[in-house]
């Protein structure tokens, strides 16, 4: 056994690390925490202090076990855990289990997994911080007070299984808050004009500043557009520039990764993980803009090297988060020779990502020239004038490497072309055709992960290494799903004035469409609701963010930790005791004719029910569940009141029943032996036009996708399918071989195919 022992808190960084240190050390994995809060109960002590009671996860115990006998094994223990606070608390679980003692222990920590940053830190070793240590004690501590007393809540007056949290339930709050925004938002409409200009040499576009609100106004204002001329009245020419974004923090790592390489939260902070672990990056949960100085030197010579000492610029950024731990290191390269690494395509994708990133913060800023162009209507000179503006880059500077994404879906990364001519004033244009275009406001964009993580930190809620699980946590509960709207069609109108005089067309156009933002659901809805009614200093943000800063000031060693959780826990814990004792999360939705009983809509075990009633010692409240497809808000008393029973007969179609009812996969209607998926109506509502509509509908494709029937039994067909043709008999699909045409096999082919050839066998799940 070597005589010193490192444990880390993965295999892979184990294996990297033990690379550089050599025989006399042996590397060990803990694999994340061996130690929690117990499972058993609150597993605090709020009377002595709230004194945590510990226990050593049952999947652990045999790690633990092997990891005691090896520390005793060892001349010296080197806790090597990250270096955050998470990474302080694992080291001090490791101290505690293994009964491990200050003279034969040392903490070492490093930014990146390379050789010289961990011989560094095997010379400068320091014992635990045990404020650090303190200020993950008091999240810990305090999340479980707030899901242990208040999830129970939720349990008793909405459903068992629910859970609330600090982080969690605020996260939540925002999703809902900004999906009601959007559900208020009443589009208006008005029209935007432009053209485009020549000088006989070079068109451009130019625009009317200000919208026009109504289609009369517009048509007046082209009336006035017909055959004219348009001088220039102003040519302004101004320099400009732009600077390089600040090198990458957690969040704003996974904000780019979601705008320019579509991936979530969590994929990212895994990719990062790997990145990291094998030595490529340094580490990934940090919310500081700094760069040590020998990453800036080495920044210098490869921005030197490769495109020339104009292009370097030095520079150092400030975070604006007054919780940010200065300390540590932005995001970045271990090695600036090294353009590509990875061990995956993910992995090089955001590596390239970081990598440019970095480069870019320390390059020159882009010299820039602004030109506006004013243009005339000489036919009405005290008109609204024509906009164009256009911008040349003098100097790319560190455009050249990178540009920073934008969240604005319809804007384009590359603001920098449009080409305009050298005009100048009192010279007279001409334009073809000046259009106006009705146009409709937009709501405000739903959450997208990354922007949700934004949002988070502007407020003050959650660190770097809480944004991800948050954002799982509310995903797994249900609360919120990441989903993606089609959008819907709507017309609007395009009035053109030219030469030939005044027209109008109508398009189409598609809104509304999202693309994987998160929406809040029933369930998550109807939490918030009965938590900002009865909880609603839990769910404020001032309250959660000024308890992210009390933990910040416990990492300063300026307060106790269990100081930090009394303050929050006094106003938190009265709340419980004082909660009204009958409250309970439903919707009244007026009265049952003849019972005069109260109908409620309401979440239960199986999902939301209307309730009939509120029972008392003798009688039950009579319980009915929600047509499909109808959730918690929609509900209404007219729906609960319905006397439908599915299956439902809807009518008859070709002298054949059609039935309408709700399946493992949905509502459908069966007709002829056959399922037709319904998706715009429900099975209590379609009528039988609309039902016929669907099954016509669903025969019209199948046909389309037959290529050959043969109806003698058993039924043969031969069609298409998404990897190729293939024969369907009896409810299972045969292979047709490359070296025969589908459109020329007759039925004895087929039947020779069926025979010779098993359908491909499913692959069993893991």
């Amino acid at each position: 056994m070597a005589s010193n022992l490192v444990i880390v808190e993965s295999p892979a960084k184990a294996k990297t690390i033990q690379k550089y240190l050599g025989s006399e050390f042996s590397v060990m994995s803990s694999y994340g925490h061996i130690r929690d809060l117990c499972d058993k109960g609150m597993a605090i002590d709020i009377e002595n202090n709230f004194t945590p009671e510990y226990c050593v996860s049952k999947d652990k115990a045999s790690l633990v076990k092997d990891l005691r006998k090896a520390a005793k094994a060892a001349d010296k223990v080197w806790l090597a855990s990250d270096e955050d606070r998470e990474g302080e608390a694992i080291a001090w679980h490791l101290y505690e289990s293994l009964e491990l003692t200050d003279d034969r222990t040392e903490r070492i920590v490093f930014n990146e997994i390379t050789k010289t940053a961990i011989l560094r830190a095997v010379e400068n070793p320091r014992k635990i911080n045990k404020e650090l240590v303190d200020a993950q004690q008091a999240r810990r501590v305090l999340d479980r007070l707030v899901g242990y007393e208040l999830s129970p809540v939720l349990w008793k007056s909405i459903q068992r299984g629910l859970s609330a949290g600090r982080v969690q339930s605020v996260a939540v709050r925002l999703i809902v808050e900004k999906e009601r925004e959007i559900e208020l938002h009443l589009p208006t409409s008005s029209y935007k004009v432009s053209g485009i200009f020549t000088d006989g040499k070079i068109s451009f576009k130019a625009e009317v500043g200000s919208n026009f609100k109504t289609k009369d106004d517009a048509e007046k204002f082209l009336t006035l557009c017909v055959k004219a001329k348009y001088g220039v009245e102003s040519v302004e020419m101004k320099p400009g520039k732009r600077s390089p974004a600040a090198p990458f923090t957690t969040s704003t790592l996974q904000q780019e990764a979601s705008r320019k390489l579509g991936f979530s939260v969590s994929q990212t902070m895994t990719l990062a993980q790997r990145l990291y672990e094998a030595g490529h990056i340094t580490y990934m949960r940090t919310d500081s803009f700094n760069l040590s100085g020998d990453a800036m030197a080495g920044i210098a010579a490869h921005v030197n090297d490769q495109f020339g000492e104009k292009y370097h610029q030095s520079r150092k950024f400030t975070t604006k988060n007054k919780g940010a731990q200065e300390a540590h290191e932005a995001i970045r390269p271990t090695s600036f020779s090294k353009s590509t690494a990875g061990g995956d395509d993910g992995q090089k994708r955001l590596y390239d990502l970081i990598y440019k990133r970095t480069i870019a913060s320390q390059m020159a800023e882009a010299q820039l020239e602004n030109t506006t162009i004013k243009l005339q209507n000489l036919n009405a000179p005290d008109g609204q004038r024509f906009t164009a503006r256009g911008q040349v880059i003098k100097f790319d500077g560190f455009i050249r490497v990178y540009q920073e994404g934008t969240d604005e879906e319809s804007s384009s990364t590359d603001e920098l072309d449009g080409q305009l001519p050298a005009v100048k004033v009192g010279e007279t244009l001409t334009s073809n055709r000046i259009t106006a275009t009705e146009r409709f406001t937009k709501h405000t964009p739903r959450y997208t992960e990354a922007a949700l993580v934004k949002k988070l930190e502007e407020l003050g809620i959650g660190r770097p290494s809480t944004y991800a699980p948050t954002i799982s946590t509310i995903q797994k509960r249900n609360y919120v799903i990441k989903d993606s709207l089609e959008g819907n069609s709507r017309e609007y109108n395009v009035l053109s004035a030219t030469d030939d005089g005044l027209s109008a067309e109508i398009a189409n156009e598609n809104y509304g469409a999202d693309k994987n933002k998160l929406f809040p659901t029933d369930i998550g809805c109807v939490v918030t609701d009965f938590l900002m009614e009865h909880y609603g200093l839990i769910m404020d943000y001032q309250f959660t963010a000024k308890a992210e800063a009390s933990f910040d000031t416990v990492a300063k060693g300026e307060k106790k930790w269990q100081d930090s959780i009394g303050e929050f826990y006094g106003e938190f814990h009265p709340l419980i005791e004082n909660a009204p004792e009958n409250a309970r999360a439903s919707r009244l939705l007026g009265e049952e004719p003849g019972t005069k009983e109260p109908v409620y809509v309401k979440l239960a075990r199986y999902g939301f029910v209307f309730q009939f009633g509120d029972g008392d010692e003798e009688t039950k409240p009579r319980f009915k569940k929600l047509p499909h497809g109808i959730g918690y808000y929609a509900a209404t008393l007219e729906m609960a009141l319905r006397k439908e029973v599915l299956p439902r007969t809807v009518g008859e179609f070709k002298d054949l029943e059609v039935k309408a009812n709700v399946g493992r996969y949905g509502p459908y209607v069966m007709w002829n032996q056959k399922f037709y998926s319904l998706t715009d109506d429900t099975p209590e509502e379609v009528s039988i036009e609309n039902a016929i509509k669907v099954i016509e509908e669903k025969e019209a494709s199948d046909a389309n996708n037959t290529i050959a029937e043969f109806s003698e039994e058993p039924l043969i067909q031969v069609l298409k399918g998404r990897y190729g043709p293939y024969i369907k008999s009896g409810g299972k699909n045969y292979k047709i071989p490359k070296d025969k045409e589908a459109e020329e096999l007759d039925r004895a082919a087929c039947e020779e195919l069926i025979a010779a050839g098993p359908t491909k066998k499913r692959a069993k799940r893991k």
